[in-house]
């Protein structure tokens, strides 16, 4: 059996929100720096009654729509992405009963990495014969865990992961095709950095506080370590497959700042010019940037055209795809 993606959807909040105009909110910081440090120039924010499960609906919608299926068409929920509604129940459930679905829902969460993640647990599970369709989803509103104001450098230098974020909704649906598909996935995963960068609120080290509840991170580690594992699981992934990065139509990366995107380039070799570049204009989207990237490629994809995706995640892992369109 061959299991493929059939349709994509994406939603991206009405309110855009420039660096400038996000600079000026925080504090005051040397004039411009944000934008030169991070290369975004705007983002979109949600609106105070989004939430993560609305993004992702709107998403889910659009998605279901262009494989041509209905919500009961689908047998497999998987809300997969690094933010969620609440704690407890699942936003899977929060999202099913808005979509009107009786499939099982359950969440995936693994940072960045979790929409990748979703779509191979959706694949597997229809290999191991335990769904039919799945509908994978990821909502990101990442732009809830920003620091709303900052003191001084020390406060932007443990906060300025945070400042990269752009909310935004992804979906797919997963199901068996004909030919192509998903044709290869890898992992790679570093839990000794899992210290890097996160929210440490809401859970059972840091229950309550506000103070928990923002993103705090270190950004150049972090870039460090990808730097590290990055080249590995690409030549991995080549000599596995035997397909060069020339036999992509399209390349999707996960992408925090311009540099750092600019820096994977320098690292690894991937031709820019096969990039779905989005940090400028849409920030860091967590683990809805390869779905949005993915969406914005889908429609000038033929039959035969492979894309690579390639995600990296707080934790720290990494996670490559290589999809063949059917």
């Amino acid at each position: 059996m061959r299991v493929g993606i059939t349709g994509v959807g994406t939603h991206l909040p009405e309110c855009e929100v420039t660096t400038t105009e996000l600079q000026d909110r925080i504090g005051k910081l040397p004039r411009g720096l944000l934008a030169r440090l991070t290369g975004i120039e705007r983002r979109r924010i949600a609106a105070d009654d989004e939430y993560a499960s609305t993004l992702g609906l709107h998403a889910a919608r659009a998605a279901l729509a262009g494989a041509g299926h209905e919500p009961a068409d689908v047998d497999l929920l998987l809300f997969a992405s690094a933010s969620r509604d609440m704690v407890e129940p699942a936003t899977a459930h929060i999202l099913q009963d808005a979509l009107g679905s009786r499939a099982h829902a359950m969440d995936v969460t693994n940072a960045c990495n979790s929409f990748v993640n979703g779509i191979d647990l959706a694949r597997s599970m229809i290999l191991a014969g335990r769904a039919r369709r799945a509908l994978v989803v990821t909502g990101e509103t990442p732009s809830r865990v920003m620091r709303p104001r900052v003191s001084g450098m020390a406060e932007v230098r443990q906060a300025f992961a945070g400042y990269t974020f752009g909310d935004a909704g992804a979906a797919v649906v997963v199901e068996p095709v004909e030919r192509g598909g998903i044709l290869d996935v890898d992992t790679e995963t570093y839990s000794e950095h899992w210290t890097v960068g996160g929210i440490p609120g809401g859970g059972s080290r840091h229950p309550r506080g506000d103070e928990y509840s923002y993103f705090t991170g270190d950004g150049h580690r972090l870039r460090g370590v990808f730097e590290k594992i990055g080249p590995s699981i690409l030549d991995r992934v080549r000599a596995r497959t035997g397909f060069e990065f020339t036999d992509y139509a399209r390349i999707l990366v996960h992408q925090v700042t311009l540099p750092y995107l600019e820096r994977f380039i320098e690292v690894t070799g991937v031709p820019k010019d096969r990039l779905e570049v989005t940090v400028t204009s849409l920030g860091n989207m967590a683990s809805a940037t390869l779905g949005v990237q993915l969406h914005r490629a889908f429609p000038y994809l033929s039959p035969g055209d492979r894309v690579l995706l390639v995600g990296l995640g707080g934790g720290v892992s990494m996670m490559t795809m290589v999809w063949e369109r059917s």
